[in-house]
């Protein structure tokens, strides 16, 4: 009975676990919604997160180091876009937005590049209560004043719910073709990994205790 129940326990645990995954799996432009994991490279760890900073899957997941047989999707500058998840965002910390500009195909590329941060969203301290953007889906603007050209959009949830554990990033990739662009040239950049560092206040944050302002690692998001 008690290895019956034990049993049980562990099951339901990794049960919790899993559901409290999610993944940036589908992604549409305008009013289209594409087909989950169409324009997005799919990943190789189901809903798992990526836990290491010096990991080259901190760019596009596990499994998302080539879009070869990714298709690449149309997009005008200024064009809205969306991200959606297999299921709503769960665990507390920021949403952000990455770009790079890939040297020739984006399906090619495996961005080692140089990337710029687009939008941040953060918590919500309104009210004295922190919120957070916990929804299932996420949509922004390309910026009007890029070059045209193929890039990597990257979406990332830094999940930073257990202080004291090691925070996890959910992260996706889709490849865009940017036309109508200008000639701006995007900055800061930074290199991913390279980008976030352990000893960020934005990742080492505790949002349960004395929770009262909050910086997005990274760099700070471009504009036009």
């Amino acid at each position: 009975m008690k290895t019956t129940t034990l049993l049980a326990a562990l099951t339901l645990g990794v049960a919790d676990l899993v559901q409290g995954h999610y993944i940036f799996q589908q992604f549409g432009v305008g009013s289209t919604k594409f087909a989950v994991y169409q324009h997005i490279r799919k990943n190789t760890n189901q809903n798992s997160p990526v836990t290491s900073l010096s990991s080259p899957d901190l760019r596009c997941n596990v499994g998302g180091n080539s879009g070869a047989s990714t298709t690449v999707a149309s997009v005008k500058a200024g064009d809205a876009f969306t991200f959606r998840t297999d299921q709503a965002v769960y665990h507390q910390g920021p949403i952000s937005l990455y770009m790079s500009k890939a040297p020739g195909s984006v399906q090619d590329y495996d961005g080692s590049g140089d990337w710029f941060k687009i939008y941040d969203w953060g918590p919500s301290f309104s009210g004295g209560n922190p919120t957070w953007p916990l929804r299932s889906d996420y949509t922004y603007n390309i910026p009007k004043c890029i070059p045209n050209g193929e890039y990597l959009l990257r979406i990332q949830s830094l999940a930073i719910h257990n202080p004291g554990s090691t925070p996890q990033w959910y992260v996706s990739c889709a490849q865009v073709n940017v036309t109508g662009g200008g000639n701006a040239k995007p900055s800061p950049t930074v290199k991913i990994p390279g980008a976030f560092k352990a000893t960020d206040p934005g990742y080492t944050a505790n949002i349960y205790n004395n929770f009262k302002s909050y910086t997005v690692p990274g760099p700070s998001p471009f504009s036009c």
